[in-house]
């Protein structure tokens, strides 16, 4: 269609640049009619036209006032015909300034807008609500053609006769009478090819705002010859499928995984390798480890970073989904968001023929890459020259390999000795030497990885790349057992140096404490001596304290076990807590519901609580938070608790909790050693945790500390739980209460005393003798049999000592029952009872008072073991 030279209304818009009789045919519609005269005027096309009237007032204007120059009688006029023109030019001026005079002609905005809609490449086509064409560009024209030199032909009309095209079009426009889009693609036979072409025709509807009720329902139609497009889409496909069976039907593999390790895609080669379809569940959406070790993993990625094409393949064997095991050559390399992109060649057929040849390579291969320890060969300059996946694991960060030196991959850039070591042993082997002993090195960032290199020379026939063999041993668990071994050892060791010399000094301190009841019963409170004994008694008491500590530490102090519900006890214990912290410290105590029970020794684990508040209030120097809670660990519970030796039970935990000034970690490693304390000269013993470890351990439970420096300490104590054996125990045990010494001490009968100790026998037959008692004296157990035996076996109680030459205590318990079954006897010792309790049958009674004693002690349980 060509378009109309006829000058145009200046208040016409998008299609207002086409005359009424080349926008509608005869007989044309009122309102399409309308179409290109009805919108709102736009701004007039200042061409010039506009100022002609100016030019010829301000003519006319000139003329008078050459006129009045000549006469010069008119100055009046003269002067106001001056003052006129001139405020004409200033609003001239003004005009042409702001825009509203423009001087020359320009395009109108019909012009380029007809100018853009003839260049489309596709066909457009405005229709009215019953299809009368409205406006349509030259494509449309030149594809559709025309019913007259002046009319547009209709879209219904241009494919007549084709029954396709027809239907659609019917689609199209029962959308576009509904307002709404639609696309519909067909083969028609009118074009100016003269051959059936593929035509994509498109409708959507088309709206003028504020206009909608005189111009009715628009719709804007594009027609697009999309032959040649889908010929080319199509000879795309039919290359993008034969690529896409070479890809998946070639002899190779291919994988593509993420940075966490997912798999994103698998080709079907590799596929079929599993076993199974792309579908497999160890396809895409699995995990790369499902189906390559973990190491095989490592070594892919640090084969990923090496250059291209200087890494070789890395053989790994993969297991299928029946089970076998196929070795495979994978070659692989890093994607741009960080993952793996892996080529795979099955080596099955190859290891087929390799082992008919008789051949060892290939399947030295896959033991190389299957060692669960690292494995390097190392060329003669001492580079890396190839590794197994657990050596790429193993090495300081993963990412150093082949082609650097071995000293650098295995040594930290600090640690001078293990890199003088590792270069000295390969120069050493390098030069044919015998192979260097192992060499420890750590790695890591924090040096918490021990391991253990071991160098050998590699046997060349000829000139070969490489020259000797790394093998990387993972020493960090057996480094750690080794220290804890050690640890413990050294513990055992100080705990035995301790239980010993305790066991010595309860005798030296019974005789103190003894011999100073004695003087104190001779003398009164007004002599001057009495308060000089009172020191003495004082300081020996004090003693023996510490040495209740030193025998808690070894774990051989005498327990009093008994059922105790944790939650009862630190609602006794609370007062002593508060005073013991002080008032600038909070003290919080959270409580579980419904405690079980745990069995150990009140007053002892009174002493660990204790001990715990106390070193929590030296922390917070500043004042802060005490929180001591308690809580059921079920059977579940325990599988998470901290510390992976406490076994599988049922545990009542008590937690004691500070805001102070936390340890760090080389404090922590210490606090429970004997004498270790971080306070001043003068101002702890370094016992009170080593007695807290013992009493804990002692007890059946475990103890765990969790500090950081600043961020407060917090101790964790698990005791197992007890389920007492019947009612009558627990009413026993919680109406037993600890009696008071009887005021009258005194008594009748004869007692055998058995010690080997001279002193402090001497202090008990003195004691026993003043409280009326008849007293036999023996110094070991065969002198006790003899004394017995002297004198028919006529006594009422023995009293012995465990611990003696010749025969012990146990031992003379034995012989004395066989002969008397209900003879009763007090074992007296600086050991627990439990450490000798197993060596007696389990039905032998007897009473037990542990050393140091004092004279009313001795007396109280002589008298009370006589009365039963």
């Amino acid at each position: 269609m060509q378009a109309s030279e006829a000058a145009v209304p200046q208040n016409q818009i998008a299609f207002s640049f086409m005359s009424e009789s080349q926008a509608v045919g005869p007989g044309a519609d009122p309102v399409s009619a309308g179409f290109a005269t009805d919108f709102p005027a736009r701004k007039r096309d200042e061409s010039g036209t506009g100022f002609a009237p100016v030019l010829a007032v301000m003519a006319a204007a000139g003329a008078a006032l050459i006129a009045l120059v000549v006469r010069t009688t008119a100055e009046p006029v003269l002067l106001t015909m001056l003052a006129a023109l001139a405020m004409l030019g200033a609003f001239f001026v003004f005009s042409l300034l702001a825009g509203h005079i423009r001087l020359g002609a320009r395009v109108g905005d019909s012009d380029l807008i007809r100018a853009m809609a003839d260049g489309f490449a596709k066909g457009v086509l405005v229709t009215a609500g019953d299809g009368t064409p409205v406006y349509a560009n030259r494509m449309y024209a030149e594809f559709a053609g025309r019913d007259g030199p002046d009319s547009i032909r209709r879209l219904d009309t241009a494919f007549a006769g084709e029954t396709e095209a027809t239907a659609a079009l019917y689609r199209l426009m029962r959308l576009a009478t509904r307002g709404q889009a639609g696309t519909e693609i067909f083969e028609t036979g009118i074009s100016s090819a003269k051959a059936r072409r593929l035509i994509k025709v498109s409708s959507q509807p088309l709206s003028v705002p504020g206009h909608e009720r005189n111009l009715g329902n628009l719709a804007l139609w594009t027609i697009a010859d999309i032959t040649d497009e889908r010929a080319d889409e199509t000879a795309r496909v039919s290359a993008l499928e034969t690529q896409l069976s070479l890809y998946d039907g070639g002899p190779a593999g291919f994988i593509a995984a993420d940075a966490n390790g997912t798999i994103t895609h698998l080709n079907s080669a590799f596929a079929g390798w599993l076993g199974g379809g792309l579908a497999t569940p160890r396809g895409r959406g699995a995990k790369l480890g499902e189906i390559i070790a973990s190491d095989g993993i490592e070594l892919l990625r640090s084969a990923a970073r090496q250059p291209p094409g200087s890494a070789a393949g890395t053989d790994l064997d993969v297991i299928c989904d029946n089970g076998r095991i196929v070795p495979m050559r994978f070659f692989s390399r890093s994607s741009t968001s960080g993952g793996l992109v892996i080529s795979a060649f099955n080596r099955q057929a190859d290891e087929a023929l390799a082992a008919s040849l008789g051949s060892v390579e290939i399947r030295f291969a896959r033991f190389f890459q299957s060692a669960p320890f690292g494995i390097a060969t190392v060329s003669a300059d001492g580079r890396i020259a190839s590794t197994n996946g657990a050596f790429a694991r193993m090495v300081i960060d993963g990412a150093k390999g082949v082609g650097e030196a071995a000293a650098d991959v295995l040594c930290r850039a600090d640690d001078a000795v293990a890199r003088k070591a590792i270069e000295a042993g390969l120069k050493q082997v390098l030069a044919g030497r015998s192979p260097a002993g192992p060499i420890e090195i750590t790695v890591g960032a924090e040096r918490q990885f021990a391991r253990r290199v071991y160098i050998t020379p590699l046997a060349r026939s000829g000139e070969g790349r490489e020259a000797a063999i790394l093998y990387v041993i993972d020493a960090t668990e057996q480094k750690a057992l080794e220290a804890k071994f050690a640890q413990s050892s050294k513990m055992e060791a100080v705990g035995n140096l301790a239980g010993g010399i305790a066991h010595d000094f309860n005798n030296v301190l019974t005789a103190i404490i003894g011999f100073s009841d004695l003087l104190l019963q001779t003398h009164r409170p007004a002599d001057p001596a009495y308060r000089d004994i009172m020191n003495i008694r004082s300081s020996a008491n004090r003693a023996a304290g510490l040495v209740a500590k030193l025998l808690a530490f070894s774990r051989r102090q005498t327990l009093q076990s008994e059922p105790l519900q944790l939650g009862e006890l630190l609602t006794d214990l609370a007062p002593l807590l508060k005073r013991s912290i002080g008032e600038k410290i909070e003290l919080k105590m959270p409580t579980g519901r419904d405690l079980w029970y745990v069995k150990a020794d009140k007053t002892q684990f009174e002493q660990v609580v204790i001990n715990l508040a106390v070193n929590a209030k030296d922390a917070m120097a500043d004042g802060g938070t005490l929180t001591v809670r308690t809580r059921n660990i079920t059977e579940r519970d325990s599988q998470k608790l901290k510390g992976s030796n406490v076994p599988l039970g049922e545990y009542v935990a008590l937690e004691v909790e500070d805001t102070g000034t936390g340890m760090t970690p080389e404090v922590l490693a210490k606090i429970f050693e004997p004498f270790f304390t971080t306070k001043g000269v003068g101002k702890g013993t370094g016992l009170g945790l080593a007695t807290v470890y013992g009493i804990v351990k002692q007890s059946g439970g475990y103890i765990y500390p969790d500090s950081e420096p600043g961020r407060g300490t917090t101790f964790r104590v698990y005791l197992p739980r007890h389920i007492p054996d019947n009612e009558e125990e627990l009413v026993a045990q919680k109406a037993a209460k600890k009696e008071p010494l009887p005021a009258d001490l005194t008594g009748t009968g004869r007692v055998l005393l058995v010690e080997d100790e001279d002193i402090v026998r001497s202090f008990a037959v003195r004691a026993l003798k003043r409280q009326g008692y008849e007293v036999l004296e023996a110094s070991t157990g065969v002198e006790a049999l003899e004394v017995m035996e002297r004198i028919n076996g006529d006594v009422d109680i023995v009293v012995s000592d465990v611990v003696m030459p010749e025969m012990d205590g146990p031992t003379l318990l034995k012989r004395l029952r066989k002969k008397n079954p209900d003879i009763k006897i007090i074992f007296v010792s600086g050991y627990p009872h439990e450490a000798f309790e197993t060596s007696l049958d389990k039905d032998q009674q007897f009473a037990f008072l542990p050393k140091p004693f004092s004279l009313p002690q001795l007396a109280a349980k002589v008298k009370e073991e006589l009365a039963k």
